[in-house]
Protein backbone atom coordinates (compact mmCIF):
# COMPACT_ATOMS: atom_id res chain seq x y z
CA UNK A 1 0.00 0.00 0.00
CA UNK A 2 1.12 3.55 -0.71
CA UNK A 3 1.22 6.03 2.16
CA UNK A 4 0.19 9.62 1.48
CA UNK A 5 1.18 12.12 4.18
CA UNK A 6 -0.69 15.42 4.18
CA UNK A 7 1.37 17.84 6.21
CA UNK A 8 4.91 16.43 6.55
CA UNK A 9 5.87 18.67 9.47
CA UNK A 10 7.25 17.42 12.77
CA UNK A 11 5.06 14.31 13.09
CA UNK A 12 4.07 13.87 9.44
CA UNK A 13 7.63 14.37 8.24
CA UNK A 14 8.95 11.80 10.69
CA UNK A 15 6.33 9.30 9.54
CA UNK A 16 7.01 9.97 5.85
CA UNK A 17 10.79 9.76 6.18
CA UNK A 18 10.83 6.56 8.22
CA UNK A 19 8.29 4.83 5.98
CA UNK A 20 10.24 5.78 2.86
CA UNK A 21 13.55 4.73 4.42
CA UNK A 22 12.04 1.33 5.24
CA UNK A 23 10.95 0.82 1.63
CA UNK A 24 7.32 1.94 1.55
CA UNK A 25 5.94 3.99 -1.31
CA UNK A 26 5.33 7.49 0.08
CA UNK A 27 3.86 10.68 -1.32
CA UNK A 28 3.52 13.95 0.58
CA UNK A 29 1.44 17.09 0.22
CA UNK A 30 3.57 20.08 1.22
CA UNK A 31 3.49 23.71 0.19
CA UNK A 32 5.72 26.74 0.45
CA UNK A 33 9.38 26.64 1.35
CA UNK A 34 9.08 23.25 3.04
CA UNK A 35 7.55 21.63 -0.02
CA UNK A 36 10.09 23.28 -2.32
CA UNK A 37 12.99 22.09 -0.16
CA UNK A 38 11.72 18.50 -0.09
CA UNK A 39 11.17 18.53 -3.85
CA UNK A 40 14.67 19.86 -4.49
CA UNK A 41 16.76 17.96 -1.98
CA UNK A 42 14.56 15.36 -0.28
CA UNK A 43 13.38 15.34 3.34
CA UNK A 44 16.18 15.30 5.90
CA UNK A 45 15.43 13.48 9.16
CA UNK A 46 17.79 13.84 12.11
CA UNK A 47 17.56 11.60 15.17
CA UNK A 48 19.87 10.84 18.12
CA UNK A 49 21.21 7.87 16.13
CA UNK A 50 21.23 8.87 12.48
CA UNK A 51 20.73 11.47 9.81
CA UNK A 52 19.01 10.40 6.60
CA UNK A 53 17.71 12.20 3.53
CA UNK A 54 14.91 10.55 1.57
CA UNK A 55 13.54 11.59 -1.83
CA UNK A 56 9.75 11.89 -1.80
CA UNK A 57 6.96 12.31 -4.30
CA UNK A 58 5.83 15.88 -3.48
CA UNK A 59 2.48 17.46 -4.37
CA UNK A 60 1.32 21.03 -3.77
CA UNK A 61 -2.34 20.13 -3.22
CA UNK A 62 -4.42 17.08 -2.33
CA UNK A 63 -6.36 17.49 -5.57
CA UNK A 64 -3.15 16.69 -7.47
CA UNK A 65 -2.99 13.21 -5.93
CA UNK A 66 -4.02 10.26 -8.04
CA UNK A 67 -5.44 8.22 -5.19
CA UNK A 68 -6.18 4.53 -5.28
CA UNK A 69 -8.57 2.67 -2.99
CA UNK A 70 -5.62 0.82 -1.48
CA UNK A 71 -3.85 4.04 -0.42
CA UNK A 72 -3.50 5.05 3.22
CA UNK A 73 -3.83 8.81 3.71
CA UNK A 74 -2.23 10.15 6.90
CA UNK A 75 -3.70 13.53 7.79
CA UNK A 76 -0.99 15.28 9.83
CA UNK A 77 -2.02 18.92 9.60
CA UNK A 78 -2.98 20.92 12.69
CA UNK A 79 -6.59 20.39 13.73
CA UNK A 80 -7.67 23.90 12.68
CA UNK A 81 -6.71 23.00 9.11
CA UNK A 82 -8.48 19.63 9.00
CA UNK A 83 -11.84 20.60 7.52
CA UNK A 84 -10.29 22.46 4.58
CA UNK A 85 -8.07 19.48 3.78
CA UNK A 86 -10.91 16.97 4.10
CA UNK A 87 -13.24 18.96 1.87
CA UNK A 88 -10.67 19.07 -0.92
CA UNK A 89 -9.66 15.45 -0.40
CA UNK A 90 -13.26 14.23 -0.51
CA UNK A 91 -13.58 15.56 -4.04
CA UNK A 92 -10.81 13.34 -5.42
CA UNK A 93 -10.56 10.30 -3.14
CA UNK A 94 -12.09 6.94 -4.06
CA UNK A 95 -14.57 5.39 -1.66
CA UNK A 96 -12.23 2.72 -0.33
CA UNK A 97 -9.33 4.93 0.74
CA UNK A 98 -8.21 4.67 4.37
CA UNK A 99 -7.88 7.97 6.20
CA UNK A 100 -5.71 8.11 9.33
CA UNK A 101 -5.93 11.11 11.67
CA UNK A 102 -2.38 11.31 13.03
CA UNK A 103 -3.17 14.51 14.93
CA UNK A 104 -3.66 16.00 18.34
CA UNK A 105 -7.26 16.55 19.41
CA UNK A 106 -10.32 14.32 19.20
CA UNK A 107 -12.60 16.03 16.66
CA UNK A 108 -10.63 15.26 13.50
CA UNK A 109 -11.97 11.71 13.27
CA UNK A 110 -15.54 12.92 13.63
CA UNK A 111 -15.03 15.43 10.81
CA UNK A 112 -13.40 12.75 8.66
CA UNK A 113 -16.26 10.30 9.25
CA UNK A 114 -18.68 12.82 7.74
CA UNK A 115 -16.82 12.42 4.46
CA UNK A 116 -15.08 9.02 4.46
CA UNK A 117 -16.18 5.48 5.31
CA UNK A 118 -12.82 4.12 6.48
CA UNK A 119 -11.49 6.40 9.21
CA UNK A 120 -8.75 5.51 11.69
CA UNK A 121 -7.58 7.38 14.75
CA UNK A 122 -3.93 7.46 15.70
CA UNK A 123 -2.62 8.24 19.16
CA UNK A 124 0.67 10.02 18.53
CA UNK A 125 3.59 10.27 20.94
CA UNK A 126 6.51 11.47 18.82
CA UNK A 127 9.04 13.95 20.23
CA UNK A 128 9.66 15.76 16.96
CA UNK A 129 10.44 19.27 15.80
CA UNK A 130 10.12 21.10 12.49
CA UNK A 131 11.48 24.65 12.27
CA UNK A 132 13.62 24.58 9.10
CA UNK A 133 12.33 23.92 5.55
CA UNK A 134 13.12 20.39 4.42
CA UNK A 135 14.32 19.27 7.86
CA UNK A 136 12.64 17.35 10.68
CA UNK A 137 14.21 16.39 14.00
CA UNK A 138 12.92 13.37 15.93
CA UNK A 139 14.33 13.01 19.44
CA UNK A 140 12.73 9.69 20.46
CA UNK A 141 14.86 6.72 21.43
CA UNK A 142 15.13 3.71 21.28
CA UNK A 143 11.95 3.73 19.18
CA UNK A 144 11.35 6.95 17.31
CA UNK A 145 7.87 7.26 18.80
CA UNK A 146 4.58 5.55 19.57
CA UNK A 147 1.82 5.44 16.94
CA UNK A 148 -1.13 3.34 18.09
CA UNK A 149 -3.94 3.05 15.56
CA UNK A 150 -7.51 1.82 15.55
CA UNK A 151 -10.68 2.13 13.58
CA UNK A 152 -12.98 5.05 14.39
CA UNK A 153 -15.09 5.10 16.50
CA UNK A 154 -13.75 1.78 17.73
CA UNK A 155 -12.48 -1.64 16.77
CA UNK A 156 -9.64 -3.19 14.83
CA UNK A 157 -9.70 -4.52 11.29
CA UNK A 158 -7.18 -5.99 8.87
CA UNK A 159 -6.19 -2.58 7.55
CA UNK A 160 -5.49 -1.21 11.04
CA UNK A 161 -3.31 -4.26 11.69
CA UNK A 162 -1.47 -3.73 8.40
CA UNK A 163 -0.87 -0.02 9.07
CA UNK A 164 0.45 -0.77 12.55
CA UNK A 165 2.73 -3.52 11.23
CA UNK A 166 4.29 -1.25 8.59
CA UNK A 167 4.86 1.57 11.08
CA UNK A 168 6.32 -0.80 13.66
CA UNK A 169 8.74 -2.16 11.08
CA UNK A 170 9.74 1.42 10.19
CA UNK A 171 11.16 2.29 13.60
CA UNK A 172 8.05 3.25 15.57
CA UNK A 173 6.26 1.27 18.23
CA UNK A 174 2.81 0.79 16.76
CA UNK A 175 -0.12 -1.35 17.83
CA UNK A 176 -3.61 -1.81 16.49
CA UNK A 177 -5.92 -1.06 19.43
CA UNK A 178 -9.73 -1.34 19.65
CA UNK A 179 -10.21 1.78 21.82
CA UNK A 180 -8.09 4.35 20.05
CA UNK A 181 -10.28 7.28 21.08
CA UNK A 182 -9.76 6.42 24.74
CA UNK A 183 -6.04 6.75 24.05
CA UNK A 184 -6.58 10.02 22.19
CA UNK A 185 -8.62 11.53 25.02
CA UNK A 186 -5.76 10.64 27.35
CA UNK A 187 -3.34 12.36 24.97
CA UNK A 188 -5.68 15.36 24.85
CA UNK A 189 -5.10 15.86 28.57
CA UNK A 190 -1.33 16.04 27.98
CA UNK A 191 -1.84 18.48 25.12
CA UNK A 192 -3.72 20.90 27.38
CA UNK A 193 -0.25 21.94 28.53
CA UNK A 194 1.02 22.88 25.05
CA UNK A 195 -0.12 26.48 25.27
CA UNK A 196 1.45 26.91 28.71
CA UNK A 197 4.91 26.15 27.37
CA UNK A 198 4.27 28.41 24.38
CA UNK A 199 3.13 31.44 26.40
CA UNK A 200 5.25 30.93 29.51
CA UNK A 201 8.88 30.16 30.28
CA UNK A 202 10.33 26.69 29.57
CA UNK A 203 8.97 24.09 31.96
CA UNK A 204 5.66 25.90 32.61
CA UNK A 205 3.79 22.68 31.87
CA UNK A 206 5.47 21.00 34.85
CA UNK A 207 4.25 23.64 37.30
CA UNK A 208 1.43 23.58 39.84
CA UNK A 209 -0.57 25.60 37.31
CA UNK A 210 -0.08 22.84 34.75
CA UNK A 211 -1.35 20.29 37.24
CA UNK A 212 -4.47 22.38 37.81
CA UNK A 213 -5.12 22.71 34.08
CA UNK A 214 -4.92 18.94 33.56
CA UNK A 215 -6.96 18.22 36.71
CA UNK A 216 -9.72 20.44 35.34
CA UNK A 217 -9.66 18.45 32.10
CA UNK A 218 -9.84 15.18 34.01
CA UNK A 219 -12.84 16.42 35.98
CA UNK A 220 -14.67 17.48 32.82
CA UNK A 221 -14.07 14.22 30.95
CA UNK A 222 -15.05 12.16 33.99
CA UNK A 223 -18.24 14.17 34.54
CA UNK A 224 -19.13 13.75 30.85
CA UNK A 225 -18.59 9.99 31.07
CA UNK A 226 -15.85 10.01 28.44
CA UNK A 227 -13.27 7.23 28.95
CA UNK A 228 -9.62 8.20 28.72
CA UNK A 229 -6.25 6.58 29.26
CA UNK A 230 -4.84 7.67 32.61
CA UNK A 231 -1.45 9.39 32.94
CA UNK A 232 -0.10 6.22 34.58
CA UNK A 233 -1.21 4.13 31.59
CA UNK A 234 0.38 6.61 29.20
CA UNK A 235 3.68 6.51 31.08
CA UNK A 236 3.57 2.71 31.07
CA UNK A 237 3.02 2.66 27.29
CA UNK A 238 6.07 4.86 26.70
CA UNK A 239 8.36 3.42 29.37
CA UNK A 240 11.37 1.73 27.83
CA UNK A 241 9.93 2.35 24.35
CA UNK A 242 10.60 6.00 23.59
CA UNK A 243 11.92 9.03 25.42
CA UNK A 244 13.42 12.29 24.16
CA UNK A 245 17.20 12.46 23.94
CA UNK A 246 19.38 15.28 22.56
CA UNK A 247 20.52 15.39 18.97
CA UNK A 248 24.16 16.48 18.79
CA UNK A 249 23.86 17.77 22.33
CA UNK A 250 20.76 19.88 21.64
CA UNK A 251 17.46 18.98 23.34
CA UNK A 252 14.01 19.38 21.82
CA UNK A 253 12.89 22.99 22.07
CA UNK A 254 9.20 22.48 22.78
CA UNK A 255 5.85 21.10 21.67
CA UNK A 256 3.71 21.67 18.62
CA UNK A 257 2.05 24.91 19.75
CA UNK A 258 5.38 26.53 20.59
CA UNK A 259 6.75 25.44 17.22
CA UNK A 260 3.75 27.04 15.49
CA UNK A 261 4.48 30.31 17.27
CA UNK A 262 8.16 30.13 16.35
CA UNK A 263 7.26 29.58 12.70
CA UNK A 264 4.93 32.59 12.82
CA UNK A 265 1.77 30.64 12.06
CA UNK A 266 -1.43 32.67 11.80
CA UNK A 267 -3.43 30.18 13.87
CA UNK A 268 -2.90 27.86 16.83
CA UNK A 269 -4.48 24.51 17.66
CA UNK A 270 -5.56 25.57 21.16
CA UNK A 271 -9.26 25.80 20.21
CA UNK A 272 -9.11 22.07 19.46
CA UNK A 273 -7.20 21.15 22.63
CA UNK A 274 -8.12 23.34 25.61
CA UNK A 275 -11.16 24.43 23.61
CA UNK A 276 -12.32 20.82 23.39
CA UNK A 277 -12.45 20.61 27.19
CA UNK A 278 -14.32 23.91 27.28
CA UNK A 279 -16.83 22.63 24.74
CA UNK A 280 -17.44 19.37 26.59
CA UNK A 281 -17.87 21.28 29.84
CA UNK A 282 -20.46 23.61 28.30
CA UNK A 283 -22.37 20.73 26.74
CA UNK A 284 -22.72 19.19 30.20
CA UNK A 285 -23.54 22.33 32.15
CA UNK A 286 -20.04 22.63 33.62
CA UNK A 287 -17.31 25.25 33.72
CA UNK A 288 -13.65 24.95 32.72
CA UNK A 289 -12.27 28.41 33.58
CA UNK A 290 -8.57 27.55 33.40
CA UNK A 291 -8.80 26.00 29.95
CA UNK A 292 -11.16 28.76 28.78
CA UNK A 293 -8.64 31.31 29.99
CA UNK A 294 -5.80 29.64 28.12
CA UNK A 295 -7.96 29.45 25.02
CA UNK A 296 -8.63 33.19 25.25
CA UNK A 297 -4.94 33.95 25.71
CA UNK A 298 -4.08 31.84 22.66
CA UNK A 299 -6.52 33.86 20.59
CA UNK A 300 -4.92 37.09 21.78
CA UNK A 301 -1.52 35.64 20.93
CA UNK A 302 -2.66 35.14 17.34
CA UNK A 303 -4.46 38.46 16.89
CA UNK A 304 -1.79 40.53 18.60
CA UNK A 305 1.10 38.49 17.14
CA UNK A 306 2.76 37.66 20.43
CA UNK A 307 6.02 35.81 20.39
CA UNK A 308 6.56 32.76 22.60
CA UNK A 309 7.43 33.13 26.27
CA UNK A 310 5.51 36.38 26.71
CA UNK A 311 4.50 35.68 30.33
CA UNK A 312 6.27 34.71 33.49
CA UNK A 313 4.73 31.79 35.31
CA UNK A 314 3.46 34.15 38.01
CA UNK A 315 1.77 36.31 35.38
CA UNK A 316 0.09 33.30 33.81
CA UNK A 317 -1.06 32.04 37.19
CA UNK A 318 -2.44 35.46 38.10
CA UNK A 319 -4.18 35.84 34.73
CA UNK A 320 -5.87 32.47 34.96
CA UNK A 321 -6.80 33.09 38.58
CA UNK A 322 -9.01 35.93 37.32
CA UNK A 323 -10.53 34.20 34.33
CA UNK A 324 -13.06 36.97 33.78
CA UNK A 325 -10.26 39.43 33.04
CA UNK A 326 -8.18 37.16 30.83
CA UNK A 327 -9.56 38.29 27.49
CA UNK A 328 -8.96 41.96 28.06
CA UNK A 329 -6.13 42.71 30.40
CA UNK A 330 -3.90 39.82 31.31
CA UNK A 331 -0.15 40.04 31.05
CA UNK A 332 2.18 42.79 29.99
CA UNK A 333 0.94 45.49 27.60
Amino acid sequence: MRHVVIGPGAVGGTIAARLAAAGSAVAVVARGEHGAAIRADGLRLRTPDEEITVPLDVHDDVVDLELDASDVVHVCVKSQDTVGVLDRLAGVAPAGVALVCAQNGVDNERQAARRFAHVYGMSVSVFAEHLEPGVVLAFGRPRIGVLDVGRYPGGVDARAEAIAAVLDASGFSSRAIPDVMRAKYGKLLRNLLNILDALGPPGSSRSALGERVVAEGVEVLAAAGIPFVSPDEQRERLAGVTAPEPIDGVARGGGSTLQSMLRGRSSLETDHLNGEVVLIARLHGLDAPLNAGLQALARRAVHERWGPGRFTLDELTAALGTAGDVVRGAGRP
